[in-house]
């Protein structure tokens, strides 16, 4: 994205200087007061900055740049913490028309075998501007279970469960004509569309303001797997530094997020049972602060191949791999790709019975905010190596596949586990360099890294 510096624009960086210089002194910025800012402010040679200074990294929130972003003039090296319309993936109805979209595409192109690869989000309908093609897929199968999903709000917020026509009729009467009023304008989608979706927390809530409050319907999974009687999602993290070409990251660590009350379908009124957001989970009356409800992923994999084998797990998180990067190809072409942005996006998974994985949503703002000491030392290391790979400091070379817990997933293409070039003959000897839920011992890995990067900078070029 091409800014000419004048006086309206507001430039930062640094004046002078090869960009790819190690950098010692980074100014960084933030509004979220969770455990990001203590991230950054441990991190060495990083110094805060308020109010109107200059900064190098801004972890933005999406109000500043709907504001800001197209009227800043910023250096090679400036990073900032969201693409400019994040929302296509993020927002629940742009990321089913996103996808939709996709598949079409795929099947002209690839036939149907590739484009069903898409086939991982339940069948989803916009209201109310499809409230008539719900209807008539509503007819042709009476007495399942769905569930209406606000497109902008998020921890369960307006979220209900439904069988009834009727349910649907007294919610359309009383959503059209009204307007909701959330805590962010309305931003642009090219010109005038609404942002994405996000999960957060306190400080890092940003939302629309929408003329006429925009659902999805969607089909409810009713068959998902269970632990302990219990429902549960998967939340994963996905780091994108580039979309052209298409660069991401995927976190070895993550967990399931259990509801607090058995699953049932004869209480589809209970949230308790239905919803596994935390925000929902910690109003219920016998919910414990200290012990919470998550499963470190490492756990929940150890659990399925005790009960399934190594085998269907691994067929099951390759299932994964290919939501995470089916999902991000689909909005690769919309997305604006720029080289000061990256994004770290937080997915939600669902598991049914048959160990399929169904994408819930994408989430552009994943909470920060630690639910337990467990979940702050989750959430503090996978910052800590989001800002290693991010690089501000110019010490990678940019050929690692591995950096703490992150492991590079695509390159512009798919990323060998093995050294050397990839083998995408398609004669079966390509394994993709993903470890999800898998060991994550990246204090020793970042101490080899970096020591490596060292001997590197010190040898006679």
């Amino acid at each position: 994205m091409s800014r000419q510096k004048n006086q309206s624009y507001k430039a930062h960086g640094l004046p002078k200087g090869k960009e790819r210089e190690q950098r010692t002194l980074i100014r960084f910025k933030t509004t979220l007061m969770n455990t990001l800012m203590d991230v950054l402010r441990h991190r060495p040679g990083w110094v805060e900055v308020k109010d109107e200074g200059e900064w190098d990294f801004y972890w933005c929130d999406v109000s500043w740049l709907r504001e800001n972003f197209d009227h800043t003039y910023m250096d090679e090296h400036v990073r900032i913490s969201h693409f400019r319309n994040h929302y296509e993936l993020t927002r629940k109805n742009y990321m089913v028309k996103n996808l939709k979209r996709f598949r079409k595409q795929l099947e002209r192109e690839a036939g149907k075998v590739e484009a069903a690869k898409c086939d991982f989000f339940p069948k989803t309908f916009e209201m109310p501007c499809e409230y008539h093609l719900f209807v008539e897929e509503f007819r042709k199968n009476p007495g399942i279970t769905w569930i209406m999903k606000p497109v902008a709000r998020s921890q369960g917020k307006g979220i209900f469960l439904f069988r009834r026509l009727k349910d649907i009729m007294d919610w359309r009467k009383g959503t059209v004509g009204k307007k909701l009023t959330i805590v962010e304008a309305q931003p642009a989608r090219a010109n005038m569309n609404p942002s994405g979706s996000h999960d957060t927390k306190n400080s890092d809530d940003q939302k629309d303001e929408i003329p006429v409050e925009n659902y999805v319907a969607q089909r409810y999974v009713e068959n998902p797997y269970l632990i302990g009687g219990r429902k549960f999602d998967l939340r994963v993290y996905v780091l994108v530094m580039s979309y052209i070409p298409l660069r991401a990251w995927l976190y070895r660590d993550g967990f399931a997020r259990f509801s607090n009350t058995r699953f049932t379908l004869s209480s589809i009124d209970d949230h308790y049972v239905h919803l596994t957001n935390v925000a929902v989970q910690k109003t219920s009356p016998d919910y414990h602060p200290k012990k919470g409800c998550k499963w470190m992923l490492q756990r929940f994999r150890q659990y399925l191949a005790s009960k399934h084998g190594p085998e269907a797990v691994e067929t099951l998180f390759s299932d994964m791999d290919n939501i995470f990067i089916k999902s991000l190809q689909s909005v690769q072409k919309v997305i604006i790709s720029d080289k000061h942005c990256f994004e770290l996006y937080g997915y939600d998974i669902l598991i049914d019975q048959d160990l399929k994985p169904w994408l819930l949503e994408v989430n552009a703002s994943p909470s920060l905010t630690a639910s337990s000491q467990e979940d702050y030392e989750l959430k503090t290391c996978l910052l800590e190596d989001t800002l290693h790979v991010v690089d501000m400091e110019a010490r990678l070379t940019g050929r690692e596949k591995r950096v703490g817990g992150f492991d590079l997933m695509w390159n512009d293409g798919p990323v060998s586990r093995e050294e050397g070039p990839s083998d995408l003959t398609g004669m079966g000897n390509f394994v993709p360099n993903t470890h999800l839920g898998c060991v994550n011992d990246r204090k020793e890995q970042l101490r080899q890294l970096f020591r490596s990067l060292q001997v590197q900078k010190k040898a006679p070029g």
